[in-house]
């Protein structure tokens, strides 16, 4: 069935579009037309619904899919575990499984044109257009979800990627039941939306303009996506729990996480030493430091040469 799903193709545009990219873009498509409701469809109710399945929701996906799954920052109980994985479900970012392939490839081969979501493709590419993409992302039906070998032995993950659509959708229709149009506009549409672009803005926005070591100017995608905005700190560290690493970069998802933490919940948390971050920006300071000798060789033999 998903070999049919991925293989069964139209052209559309000047490339080949399967059955899962035609989804893709149905669903984005449908989420923000829900949105465009928004203004006619206003209550304080549905608005503090929103912000509340924001904060849940969003967490979950950085500290379950992320932090947890992909990296495994640290270690929560079963119970714990699959409650934070199912809430990311909610997000309309797709199944545990796919999402974690999807960033370890993005780690192996970041910035490269084998990264899933690369600014080297341009800005829209990696901000949404991958999205619409399968055969970009992975090649071929096989070639998906060979990295994510540890989860798919667990069964609870199995079950969310072949059922994922339907649990974020049925939410959808419980919203509808308990506050009618402006629970699911705001409480799925405003709510869905707006973590997505804030979750695409770390694969565009973060790789295209963060340059730096580890204090980036991104505040505002910190903020939104709940401390996954300090993308260069997660780079460096991939392995940390924590990304806003200074005291003044506000990591939600971490403060989450040290709770756990603090009441026993979350074990064997990681996070990088003093030593391991004086080493870290000793070696960035050296490349540096060798990229602009290069440049300067480079600028005096052109002005030797007459070229300049």
């Amino acid at each position: 069935m998903g070999e049919w799903i991925t293989q069964w193709r139209v052209e559309f545009l000047g490339r080949e579009w399967n059955f899962v990219d035609i989804g893709s873009v149905v669903v984005v498509f449908s989420l923000h037309c829900l949105t465009l409701l928004a203004p006619f469809h206003f209550n304080w109710p549905a608005f503090w619904v929103a912000v509340a399945l924001y904060f849940v929701v969003g967490v979950s996906v950085n500290l379950s899919y992320h932090r947890q799954l992909s990296h495994r920052s640290f270690k929560l109980p079963k119970w714990l575990e699959y409650f934070f994985a199912y809430c990311g479900v909610l997000s309309f970012q797709r199944s545990p499984l796919e999402w974690v392939s999807i960033h370890r490839s993005h780690h192996q081969f970041t910035d490269t044109l084998k990264d899933p979501h690369s600014p080297v493709r341009g800005f829209w590419y990696s901000h949404i257009g991958w999205i619409f993409d399968f055969r970009s992302r992975f090649g071929s039906y096989d070639a998906r979800l060979k990295n994510v070998g540890d989860l798919k032995r667990d069964p609870f993950y199995r079950f969310l990627h072949y059922t994922y659509p339907l649990h974020a959708i049925s939410f959808g229709v419980l919203l509808y039941a308990v506050g009618g149009l402006p629970f699911l506009v705001w409480g799925l549409g405003v709510r869905s939306v707006i973590f997505l672009h804030a979750t695409f803005g770390i694969n565009s926005i973060c790789h295209t303009w963060g340059q730096q070591v580890w204090n980036t100017g991104d505040l505002l995608i910190g903020l939104m996506a709940h401390g996954e905005g300090w993308h260069n700190n997660h780079h460096a560290f991939e392995y940390s729990a924590r990304h806003g690493l200074e005291w003044w970069e506000i990591d939600v998802t971490w403060y989450v996480i040290r709770f756990l933490e603090i009441i026993g919940l979350a074990t064997e948390v990681k996070l990088p030493t003093e030593t391991q971050k004086k080493r870290k920006a000793l070696f960035i300071s050296n490349n540096l430091n060798n990229q602009i000798s290069e440049l300067e060789e480079k600028l005096e033999t052109e002005i030797n040469n007459g070229k300049i």
